[in-house]
């Protein structure tokens, strides 16, 4: 541990230490009444939604406008509820749910920015991201678990990409498009599909309008006239612009969103872009190789990106039906020595409709009906040199292709009296295929030396949930889900030898079909009860199995942005993961935390592991060959598993400070897996923790945040190196206020400056597959600027 870690290290526990002490006669201080903040909307988690919303409070000290929102939806047509006033920087508890959620509200999205999901909760507790190429592919991993144990959906359908098929594949799903994301882990997961075991990342924007917009001022204020109340249905157009400039990657980035609404009728357009340069490292990025000239950035990590979307909805008597197309297009470099060597990048677009409605009949019966559908065309290209000698080599190297088609659709049951307690019930069915390609870029239409051949995989569940409200304070859910997936591809032709003696030469021969099915069963149960001083008790228990998806079984072949010969295994079986999970949470106080411990036993552990051997297009040699190849070999395998570890964050407002609030806040999450003789699973991620000082107040929020990783050891016996430890220090300071409102100017700014890895440390992500070869940017200052129209 370098002497620079060691102070920042000290110099954290004592401010925490000495920040604990002064918040006890603080605390002792005659305190007004809590006052609620408006609430945050939790969308995702459970088909169960019931008319009224989770509220987040908090003490405050000072007056604040607005109330509650409240989006209840009778049978007369929805409309938004005008915005509230609230402070920015409130940790978000969900209590009312029966694992853990957590929530990342439009205005953190804001003042944290990343190109990537997995960039945004980078630092949640329990969450990371896969960091293959920072700012342009980084997945969310979540407790140790990532791409086909981790769903990741927009506006309730699939996102649809390429994210889980490789580690360098980009998340179509933008930040500067989206208003809120949640994490969703737990029974709630099962409504998604045995793909999310450890959990469900899930992004939500207004493309699809669910209620009409209301204009806080019609545009003839401006002239003097008195203005009438706004009533949904009235004319109505808003629009807001979302920009920011990053230091570190000479990055610029922009968006603009528009609302327009009349009679019956509301449409949404949007459309972003950003840019970056190589960014800036504090020291040199590659271990095994000193020789490569870097200058200070990490060669070939450029990225672009932009998109756009347009879409629409009609409401009626109880609900209402819409529609939007995205379009969502990336060009962006693979960093790491070889992708170095053959600038190496990616050209991905994808094309994707959907469509979205909800009814609420005037049924004794029924309560709700709800349906999700989208159609989604992607394919990017992986682009490089053949022969990094000859710039005029330059090509296609790899391509992927996903057509994908889902449709869900959900019942949600009015409560009946079942006497020990109110039964709900919700019902809910799904349906999906998918084709993928991955075909040889020099014989498209030969078996040999292609990934894999087109495969499909055809899906079909039905799930339900019922939840039993027991009294005001207790509350249980019962689920369960059923699926019938089939999937049928080749594995592509292979030719010996391959020296590893966990693989059977003869499966790796001729190019062989396969029909594959399987049935994935689940249930789920859970129980919340509310305790003394607000707190909120919660226990849940897992049974879920997942079939395994096409690339663990068909794939074989060289894989060129990743530098990896990938060999699936046919033969794998369903994965089993039986799991628990106690919380206990507190939203409302001085005091706001959550606590969360979790025990997950799998059977039959699907993973992708490096062997240590080295292959070509053509060919494979043992790990003690003088020869090596440029190719590390990576192998699909099952073994069974154990995964345990916790999750902890607070935030405590210790005083009332020159009209506003300050106070501390932390964090702590730890994950450990091994497989049953004791050996490590790969890519894990490390023990964090952290700490830092917030103040705020109507307008303003300053915050300063140190979060320490340890190093990680715990790896796996070949071919994965120990992870040095770090400490990522971040401070902001954003201004949100109300301007005077005009028909030609905005109405509400947001703006802020956010520090970066304010210690310039040389940051290695564990769980990353270029670690060794890729370091995480180094100090840099990002300017935002968000305007309400």
């Amino acid at each position: 541990m370098t002497s620079q870690r060691r102070r920042a290290q000290c110099l954290c526990g004592a401010s925490l230490l000495l920040l604990g002490a002064a918040a006890m006669p603080a605390m002792a201080q005659d305190k007004p009444a809590p006052t609620e903040l408006p609430a945050v909307e939790v969308t995702a988690p459970s088909p169960i939604v019931r008319r009224q919303t989770v509220r987040v409070r908090t003490t405050a000290r000072v007056t604040r406008g607005g109330t509650a929102r409240n989006r209840e939806r009778g049978p007369e047509v929805a409309a938004a509820p005008a915005p509230a006033t609230q402070q920015q920087g409130v940790l978000p508890i969900v209590t009312n749910q029966f694992a853990t959620v957590t929530v990342v509200p439009n205005e953190e999205i804001r003042r944290e920015g990343g190109g990537q999901l997995g960039d945004l909760l980078f630092s949640k507790p329990g969450i990371t991201g896969s960091s293959f190429a920072p700012g342009a592919s980084s997945r969310p991993i979540i407790r140790g678990l990532d791409v086909n144990r981790v769903g990741i959906v927009e506006n309730g359908t699939n996102s649809n990409g390429a994210s889980d098929l490789g580690e360098d594949h980009f998340v179509p799903i933008d930040t500067l498009a989206t208003n809120q994301v949640e994490v969703v882990r737990g029974p709630a997961a099962l409504r998604y599909g045995s793909t999310s075991i450890g959990g469900v990342v899930s992004a939500t924007n207004n493309r699809i309008p669910d209620a009409l917009p209301t204009c806080a001022a019609p545009p003839f204020q401006s002239f003097g006239m008195s203005a009438p109340q706004a009533t949904p249905g009235a004319p109505c157009v808003t629009a807001e612009t979302r920009t920011a400039v990053s230091s570190v990657d000479r990055g610029v980035e922009g968006g603009v969103l528009i609302d327009a609404g009349a009679g019956n009728f509301a449409l949404h357009a949007d459309a972003y872009g950003r840019k970056t340069s190589d960014y800036a490292i504090p020291a040199y990025p590659y271990l095994a190789d000193q020789t490569r000239p870097v200058n200070g950035r990490q060669p070939n990590s450029a990225t672009q990106s932009d998109g756009g979307s347009i879409g629409g909805s009609y409401f009626f008597q109880g609900g209402f039906i819409g529609a939007a197309i995205t379009q969502n297009d990336a060009l962006y470099h693979i960093p790491g020595i070889d992708g170095a060597d053959h600038n190496t990048r990616i050209d991905g677009h994808q094309t994707k409709v959907n469509v979205k409605g909800e009814y609420r009949p005037d049924a004794a019966a029924i309560d709700t009906i709800r349906f999700w559908a989208g159609a989604t065309n992607y394919k990017h290209n992986e682009i490089g040199l053949a022969d990094p000698a000859d710039p005029t080599s330059d090509g296609v190297r790899q391509t992927f292709t996903n057509k994908e088609q889902e449709i869900r659709t959900e019942v949600q049951l009015m409560p009946f009296n079942a006497r020990f307690a109110e039964v709900t019930t919700a019902i809910g069915f799904q349906a999906g295929h998918q084709e993928l390609t991955a075909p040889s870029p020099d014989d498209p239409g030969s078996p040999l030396n292609g990934l894999w051949d087109p495969n499909k995989n055809n899906r079909l569940a039905g799930y339900v949930f019922n939840e039993l409200k027991f009294s005001e304070t207790t509350k249980a859910q019962i689920a369960g889900r059923i699926e019938q997936v089939n999937l049928s591809g080749t594995t592509p032709a292979f030719i010996p030898p391959v020296f590893d003696v966990n693989i059977d030469p003869a499966s790796v021969g001729p190019a062989t079909p396969h029909n594959l099915h399987f049935t994935p069963k689940s249930a789920s149960i859970g129980l919340i009860q509310n305790l003394p001083w607000d707190l909120v008790a919660s226990i849940t228990g897992q049974y879920v199995e997942r079939a395994p998806k096409p690339a663990e079984l068909f794939s074989r072949g060289a894989h060129d942005a990743t530098a990896t010969f990938d060999i699936g295994n046919p033969d794998l079986g369903i994965e089993t993961a039986k799991s628990i999970e106690v919380g206990l949470r507190r939203a409302t106080g001085p005091l706001r935390f959550e606590l969360t411990g979790y025990y997950t036993k799998f059977n039959g552990f699907i993973y992708r592991r490096l062997t240590g051997n080295t292959c070509d297009d053509a060919a494979c040699v043992d790990i003690a060959n003088p020869n090596q190849l440029e190719l590390n070999q990576a192998r699909y395998s099952q073994r069974d598993a154990t995964f345990r570890g916790g999750e902890f964050q607070s935030q405590l407002d210790v005083g009332a400070f020159h009209g506003g609030i300050w106070g501390i806040e932390n964090q702590l999450d730890v994950v450990r897996a091994t497989f049953t003789d004791g050996t490590n699973v790969p890519r894990i991620p490390p023990l964090r923790m952290g700490g830092g000082l917030f103040w705020r107040d109507d307008n303003w929020l300053m915050r300063i945040n140190l979060l320490h990783a340890f190093p990680q050891n715990n790896i796996a016996a070949v071919a994965e190196t120990p992870t040095p430890g770090y400490n990522l220090l971040k401070a902001e300071v954003s201004y949100k206020t109300k301007l005077s409102q005009n028909w030609f100017g905005a109405r509400e700014m947001m703006v802020g400056l956010v520090g970066n890895n304010l210690l310039n440390e040389s940051i290695r992500n564990s769980v990353s597959y270029t670690k060794d070869e890729v370091l995480m940017p180094g100090i840099g200052v990002r300017a935002f600027a968000n305007f309400k129209f």
